[in-house]
């Protein structure tokens, strides 16, 4: 049995989305990021980056793994699906994995930070982040023009880059000119595995309840 310790965030719901595609059996604990709970010592000891998502592998001598990329690698591994076996597939989902760790998830987490959360509205950090997430946008939509995924199966390269992709508008960037990538998102959002991950850890009709001064609390401890 997989234990997720989560939060409701983009890097969070990567992990949930691969749990559930996968039909893997999993328990979860939503850490109170607001309370700075994976800054506890207990948590510290799993992961010593106080950062979410963590799994324990109870199956596996209780083995911790901390790190969203390396959690869906693992993941992925251990159930056999959703990363592919030929060396040169196997590298290209890695790489677009790599794509999201690397660049979208940084730059999309500082135009989120300076645009949402700064107590002090930088206008060149927010243009600066933002624009770089908007050009990676550019560079994802064009892969996808001619295939349907990032490596034409589903992989967790699409698992890792749906969270943020999704939230665009939290960062203030548009998506209107980008055809493909919203194609994908449609895709994405359609499928049911996808649907039952963004509710882990709270669903999201509860999440919709809550006032912006309780997420953006939420969103400036995660900093």
């Amino acid at each position: 049995m997989i234990e997720l310790f989560t939060a409701a965030t983009p890097n969070g719901y990567k992990v949930s989305i691969m749990l559930e595609e996968a039909s893997l059996p999993y328990t979860f604990r939503h850490l109170r990021l607001e309370t700075k709970e994976q800054k506890q010592a207990w948590y510290l000891a799993l992961n010593p980056n106080g950062r979410i998502p963590t799994i324990v592998d109870h199956d596996n001598d209780d083995f911790a793994v901390f790190e969203s990329g390396a959690i869906l690698v693992y993941l992925a591994e251990k159930s056999g699906l959703f990363l592919p076996q030929d060396p040169k597939r196997r590298s290209q989902v890695m790489q677009w994995l790599m794509f999201q760790v690397g660049g979208v998830g940084p730059m999309q987490g500082q135009a989120h930070v300076f645009y949402r959360y700064a107590a002090e509205k930088i206008p060149y950090a927010i243009k600066r982040y933002q624009a770089e997430t908007s050009r990676l946008y550019r560079v994802l939509n064009t892969r996808l023009e001619h295939h349907e995924y990032f490596v034409d199966d589903i992989s967790i390269a699409d698992f890792a880059t749906y969270p943020w992709v999704r939230s665009h508008k939290w960062a203030g960037v548009a998506i209107d000119d980008l055809a493909h990538l919203q194609r994908w998102l449609s895709t994405m959002r359609a499928r049911p595995g996808v649907q039952r991950g963004l509710d882990v850890p709270v669903p999201r009709e509860r999440l919709k309840q809550r006032s912006e001064e309780q997420r953006l609390d939420e969103g400036r401890s995660i900093i």
